[in-house]
């Protein structure tokens, strides 16, 4: 058994907000450092304690997540994520599947456990695109589908349009309104 050195760092993530962390983080068990997300995992961008996780690590930690899916939810990205981990250093252990990616180490059957659930995770995602596609498809055609709720009023609008006229960056205009600036842009452009 290899001798850990460094720390025990947990990273744990669901996709919405109105989801628990609890199962996770028992699986888990006792870490150095914790990082928790409630975000998509469809993509990196935008993950922040995913990205404080990966430049947090150094040379001789231990990342553990409960299971793959929970890091990444394409081929690719699970991929790249292990593979700047190991490349500074630090170990990749996975809890459900039993597996863990050390630097140095090659297991060429943990690497095919590792692109066939992560393309599962893939497969899960587009099939549930889909069936929400499909979802809202039939809830338009029986006309019961409003589409989401704006984050901006018409008032909200017009206040906005008045700012920017008035030489308030949108920057900061968005900021007024305390959306993010491609919402307010996104809202303008719509509004034209």
């Amino acid at each position: 058994m290899v001798q850990q050195i460094g720390q025990r760092i947990g990273y744990a993530r669901v996709s919405s907000t109105d989801q628990n962390l609890a199962r996770q983080l028992a699986t888990l068990g006792e870490v150095n450092r914790l990082f928790e997300e409630k975000l998509s995992g469809a993509q990196r961008v935008g993950r922040t304690a995913l990205a404080d996780m990966i430049s947090c690590a150094r040379d001789g930690d231990t990342v553990v997540v409960s299971s793959m899916d929970r890091l990444a939810r394409s081929v690719v990205d699970l991929n790249q994520i292990v593979g700047e981990l190991i490349t500074k250093g630090v170990a990749v252990e996975f809890l459900t599947e039993r597996v863990t990616f050390r630097p140095g180490t090659t297991d060429p059957f943990a690497e095919f456990q590792l692109n066939i659930m992560a393309s599962f995770a893939q497969l899960e995602r587009a099939i549930t695109r889909e069936r929400q596609a499909d979802g809202i498809r039939a809830a338009k055609a029986r006309g019961v589908y409003r589409g989401r709720v704006p984050k901006l009023t018409g008032e909200q609008l017009v206040t906005a349009r008045e700012l920017i006229s008035a030489g308030v960056p949108k920057a900061e205009v968005a900021r007024r309104l305390s959306v993010d600036r491609s919402t307010l842009y996104r809202a303008l452009a719509r509004d034209a």
